[in-house]
């Protein structure tokens, strides 16, 4: 069982910046794939940006040069670092880890607003 913790999230003006990390727990496979999820009120949940554990990242187009997935494998964590932030990104983050199935952390709410 994995268990998956979202932090960082908070209420931002725009052009701002916020890191949001993501704690995974319990048995890890070597090869798997993390990612951030956002969903925005009334919309589909759609995926920002993925890491993998090989190192290799894609970021979604609509967040290309502003935000930035990483990960930290001693600390079991992966990050996303967000710049620029605009009023569209205002959604629920997500994190999530696909090994053998696939599992979501709780979320944590960004909100870019002045």
């Amino acid at each position: 069982q994995v268990q998956l913790v979202e932090s960082g999230g908070g209420l931002v003006q725009p052009g701002g910046s916020l890191r949001l990390s993501c704690v995974a727990s319990g048995s890890i496979s070597s090869r798997y794939v993390m990612a951030w999820y956002r969903q925005a009120p009334g919309k589909q949940r759609e995926s920002v940006a993925t890491i993998r554990s090989d190192g290799t990242t894609n970021v979604a187009d609509s967040v290309k040069g502003r935000f930035t997935i990483s990960s930290d494998n001693a600390k079991n964590t992966v990050y996303l670092q967000m710049n620029s932030l605009k009023p569209e990104d205002t959604a629920v983050y997500y994190c999530n880890l696909f090994s053998n199935r696939s599992y979501w952390g709780q979320g944590t709410q960004v909100t870019v607003s002045s």
